[in-house]
């Protein structure tokens, strides 16, 4: 058969665009076995994927070991009883401040008291009778239920709102110390707070209040007092 002729070759036009040459596209490496002829691990991977040409190896990111969260409350509910001379320390402090606010009202109302009583005295003397004298009567009982009332509300100020709040009056943060719950590991709620108060603080005006102070010297394991008792609460350090 004849051969098929050549197509014929078309002369080059310099008016027509030449084609541009195609763009390298780049390839990624192969990943390479580790060594042993196993898979590389996942670092050696990401790093060979990734072409870095350092020869500085890839540490694997890793999570946190524990959450801060979960490590404060863990920290929270491993707290334990606070020792006694700083549990001692702190009630000195709160005392000091108790006793120097009500003293602002006690101060002078217990001179009107005793004028009170010296004026009675005195007309008892000038009654040339045998009178008995009574030192406590309307007038001074009024006093005295003044005193009490400044006592005991601004104790609720001071005692009960701070501890429900944040579980420490004034000088259990100077100590370092906090009011808790004994399930909750929490500052107590103030129904708690207020009924610590009064539990401490009506049978320490009967001096009866002392055998409840010191019952944290013999209580396991809390070393509750009867007012920790009383709230379900104890002295945390």
């Amino acid at each position: 058969a004849p051969a098929t002729p050549a197509a014929p070759s078309l002369p080059h036009q310099s008016g027509l665009p030449q084609s541009a040459p195609a763009p390298a596209v780049a390839v990624p490496a192969p990943v390479t076995s580790g060594p042993g002829g196993g898979q590389a691990s996942w670092a050696q991977q990401v790093h060979q994927l990734a072409g870095a040409g350092e020869d500085q190896p890839v540490a694997p990111w890793k999570p946190p070991v524990e959450d801060l969260f979960q490590a404060a409350a863990r920290r929270q509910a491993e707290a334990r009883p606070a020792g006694l001379g700083k549990r001692l320390a702190a009630r000195l402090v709160d005392s000091v401040v108790l006793g120097a606010v009500t003293a602002v009202a006690a101060v002078p109302l217990g001179v009107k008291a005793a004028d009170h009583v010296d004026e009675k005295i005195d007309a008892a003397k000038l009654s040339g009778q045998t009178v008995t004298v009574w030192l406590l009567d309307g007038t001074t009982a009024a006093y005295l239920g003044i005193v009490l009332a400044v006592l005991l509300l601004f104790g609720v100020v001071y005692e009960a709102l701070p501890t429900a709040r944040w579980g420490r009056t004034l000088g259990k943060k100077l100590c370092g110390l906090q009011v808790r719950d004994i399930e909750a590991h929490e500052p107590p709620t103030f129904g708690a707070a207020l009924r610590r108060w009064f539990v401490y603080s009506v049978p320490g005006l009967l001096v009866i209040g002392v055998v409840g102070v010191a019952w944290c010297l013999f209580d396991r394991p809390w070393h509750q007092c009867w007012h920790d008792k009383a709230a379900h609460t104890f002295v945390a350090g």
